[in-house]
């Protein structure tokens, strides 16, 4: 049972094992820095407004509800009881008022969202319902619960949209240009929200365990006899570090097309805040509350992402990422290591790596005994 034992919003049948409940909890307590800062920069971005309220106005919110009313199974007491426990549940412990609809729709692909205009529905598909536990489908609900409690259900819904209009306007330069444009920053975000909702499925499920377990069979299917969460994260850590200046930009543009960020990093980023003190901070029952919510300024906020980035870069071990923290700190040879970083652009003398070489980086002229550099 939820820590006082109390219901709220029809709640009943809640799981034996006791967990925290965070009364009033605003979603700034989970959301990650870089959800908040690029969340920004997409509103930022020019035109983005225009297709905002256009699209607020235009898109079909009752016939998508009527799709999957009628083409879904719908979540109840009645069906899927105990997806409609754990939905109570989670909306119990992260205190929002109203439950969200929730339908399960036949998929065999693992997935979930949460969309919607004026009101967030949930749906997840059969191929995730039949992959998952009970406490790893726990901290999904709790996942989707997040997306919900952090209003992100208004900008997935536009996102799903626009990636179908790119689609039927292809053959349109300019406007498919446009269009891709304001799709691929609402990617960009997206990504970032997905780290914010699964700090969100860790407030809810309060078992990292059963968190990591879930995103490992997203990644390796129910084969957890075969996999290992250590060496599941070490291969995250070999993706962010492994590899040259090439390497780095094949990683964006690996991710640039999709919704989520890589099972590994994500498993990784849970992981490392679930270690830190923000997350005991909030076990503990010290978080920001929705009642401060508008004494909240966006400048704080805004500087707070900037500072996670640059802790980011300067934390981070992949090449690119150190470069720039290299620049930033005014690292000298700055050339030459980007020449290496990316396998020299080609055949290179041995003195580009003798220390008989300037000192200062600069070229020296050749002479008769050095022969010409590409």
């Amino acid at each position: 049972m939820s820590e006082d034992g109390h219901e709220q919003n029809g709640h009943e049948n809640v799981p034996s094992r006791q967990r925290r409940r965070f009364p009033g909890i605003s979603s700034r307590a989970y959301e990650h820095p870089a959800d908040r800062s690029a969340l920004v920069a997409l509103r930022k971005l020019t035109g983005f407004d225009t297709v905002f309220k256009a699209l607020s106005g235009l898109l079909p919110e009752r016939s998508l509800r009527l799709l999957f009313l009628s083409d879904s199974v719908r979540v109840s007491d009645q069906q899927f009881a105990h997806l409609n426990d754990m939905l109570r549940d989670a909306c119990y412990i992260l205190d929002l008022e109203k439950v969200p609809p929730m339908y399960v729709t036949q998929d065999p692909q693992p997935n979930a969202m949460c969309i919607g205009l004026d009101e967030p529905i949930i749906v997840v598909t059969t191929g995730l319902v039949e992959l998952l536990d009970e406490e790893e489908m726990r901290a999904v609900v709790g996942h989707e619960v997040g997306h919900a409690l952090s209003g992100h259900s208004v900008y997935r819904t536009i996102l799903l949209f626009l990636t179908s209009l790119a689609l039927k306007v292809a053959w349109i330069p300019l406007g498919n240009l446009a269009i891709l444009a304001i799709v691929t920053a609402l990617r960009e975000w997206f990504r970032k929200s997905e780290l914010s909702a699964d700090r969100a499925g860790l407030l809810v499920g309060q078992d990292l365990r059963a968190s990591m377990r879930g995103l490992m069979k997203i990644a390796g299917g129910n084969h957890l006899h075969e996999m290992n969460v250590d060496a599941f994260l070490k291969q995250a850590e070999e993706f962010e570090s492994g590899g040259d200046l090439r390497d780095s930009v094949l990683k964006i543009l690996n991710v640039m097309p999709r919704s989520h960020p890589f099972t590994t990093v994500r498993a990784a980023e849970l992981k490392k805040w679930a270690e830190s003190r923000d997350y005991q901070r909030i076990m503990d029952g010290h978080y920001p509350r929705r009642s401060e919510d508008k004494d909240t300024s966006v400048t704080d906020a805004f500087r707070e992402s900037a500072a996670s980035y640059a802790t980011n870069v300067k934390s981070s071990k992949d090449p690119l990422m150190k470069l720039v923290s290299d620049i930033a700190g005014g690292a000298g040879d700055l050339g030459g290591r980007v020449r290496r970083g990316f396998g020299g652009f080609g055949s290179t003398s041995p003195q580009d790596e003798s220390p008989s070489g300037s000192a200062n980086g600069t070229e020296q002229p050749p002479t008769d005994d050095t022969p010409p550099r590409d």
